[in-house]
């Protein structure tokens, strides 16, 4: 009956918060140097601060002594192995005993929350937040006492799990998560596998074990840990064995991960998923000693990755054909009224990726004259005539504060093309551009495939791609 229950138990979702607190580009909107020139001033600001990086996904795993909670994190770990991913246990942040509380270990209680050093952790997390290397101690569990010149270095990372028994007891922890698991199981199932672990891994006697698990481990158990899963933001029933929770919890933070802050303030704007290829091409083209061959070929394959995602997201129509076998394949139908515009000349190396995807359209083009970047003039354009009947793909590979694009869809709206029919394509996009074309136009829809950090003093976007069609044209 017991197995019939609990087969039926599935993981609980008590609401995941949406966390905005790492919106602060967009607090910071009015001082930023596109938002000026956006709204007509001719001055930038005399100087601007280092745009922050984007913070990574914390989350919070917490449950019982062996209730499962390190097979949880490792499976998440291997299920996300398109991102960086880290895991701190709590346990590297014991106190280590001096010389009298050594001598009287069987009285020291292991699970009360004054045996962590609740201080370093924070400082730890707060760099890795911050996107800063960190070492992480390593504990000793047989001498009680943390390896003084042995250390495990945690690298930046996408996602940061920090697991623990009382990860989730101080709020000043919690704060920092993105999103809290609880890990439920038995109490005798845990027992058995406290048992099990501290006598093989930590040269431990069962009855020091059962003592342990009698006067300390139990009580903290009921006294802190459990109280403290009302925090949790999912509910993990039978720890590892529930795959359909783990499951759930990974295409959940997949989605949070490929979601950038301003796709949630601007549903227009999509971001290509990321990958360890896609971030590699991006390493590539972004390295100043890269070749002009290398620099076009990874930017080309790139490219053409946002070009198809573009596509992708334009209006389509039901079609059925008939297969060679005779049979009825159930299909859709591409948009056929389509043209690209390419801004010249940086987005005229989009052009042939274009055409690759889409065989014999129609490309226009436009010609910005820029002086810096606080006022600009249009000394070109060639469209085609039917262009106001047309989905519009305008292509510049940055987009930086937006003047140019601004001017660009400005120019497509006088010759008659609907807002919602025009899709702008480009490898990358500073935050401060991204909030000028959409509070502009805000039927326009963004696709790019990565968001930088911002824009320096001179308006470039940092880290950035430099000056793109020297580099890709080979005038540098």
């Amino acid at each position: 009956m017991e197995d019939v229950l609990d087969s039926a138990v599935g993981a609980h979702f008590s609401g995941l918060r949406r966390d905005l607190r790492r919106l602060s580009s967009s607090s910071s909107l009015p001082s930023s140097p596109s938002s000026a020139t956006c709204n007509g001033a001719a001055d930038a600001p005399s100087g601007l601060a280092s745009p922050a990086p984007r913070q990574p996904f914390v989350i919070g795993v917490c449950g019982g002594t062996a209730s499962g909670k390190t097979t949880v994190c490792d499976m998440i770990i291997q299920q996300l192995h398109d991102h960086r991913v880290v895991l701190v246990n709590q346990d590297s942040f014991y106190r280590g005993l001096t010389e009298e509380e050594s001598e009287h270990v069987e009285e020291y209680n292991f699970d009360h929350p004054d045996a962590f050093d609740t201080d370093q952790l924070l400082e730890c997390m707060g760099k890795l937040k911050s996107g800063q290397s960190v070492n992480i101690p390593i504990y000793d569990f047989k001498n009680h006492r943390r390896c003084s010149e042995s250390f495990r270095k945690v690298n930046v990372s996408d996602v940061i799990i920090l697991e623990g028994i009382l990860v989730f007891h101080d709020q000043r922890v919690r704060d920092l998560m993105d999103m809290k698991i609880f890990v439920d199981t038995d109490a005798d199932i845990r027992l058995a596998r406290r048992i099990r672990r501290d006598t093989v891994e930590r040269g431990r006697d069962v009855l020091s074990v059962l003592e342990q698990y009698g006067r300390f481990v139990k009580p903290a158990f009921d006294d802190f840990i459990l109280p403290s899963k009302k925090y949790a933001d999912v509910i993990i029933p039978r720890g590892g064995d529930n795959h359909v929770a783990i499951d759930l919890i990974a295409q959940h933070i997949r989605t949070k991960l490929g979601q950038h802050d301003l796709c949630k303030l601007y549903p227009n704007v999509c971001v290509v998923q990321t990958t360890f290829q896609i971030r590699g091409m991006h390493t590539l083209i972004r390295d100043r000693d890269i070749t002009t061959p290398d620099f076009v070929f990874y930017s080309d394959r790139l490219i053409r990755l946002v070009v198809e995602h573009g596509l992708g997201n334009l209006p389509f129509t039901e079609k059925q054909v008939v297969t060679p076998t005779g049979s009825i394949y159930s299909g859709v139908d591409f948009c056929k009224k389509l043209c690209g515009v390419s801004i010249v000349r940086s987005g005229e190396s989009m052009e042939n990726a274009l055409r690759a995807c889409c065989k014999g359209i129609k490309i226009g083009k436009i010609l910005i004259h820029r002086v810096g970047d606080n006022g600009q003039q249009l000394i070109y354009n060639k469209l085609p005539s039917d262009i106001a009947e047309r989905h519009v793909l305008l292509m510049d590979p940055v987009l930086g504060t937006g003047n140019s694009a601004n001017q660009a869809i400005q120019l497509l709206r006088s010759t008659g093309v609907p807002e919602d029919h025009i899709m702008f394509l480009n490898l990358i996009s500073a935050p401060e551009g991204i909030h000028c074309v959409c509070k502009r136009f805000p039927d326009v829809k963004i696709v790019t495939s990565e968001i930088d950090a911002g824009l320096n003093q001179d308006y470039r976007v940092v880290p950035g791609l430099g000056e793109y069609g020297d580099r890709y044209f080979g005038t540098d």
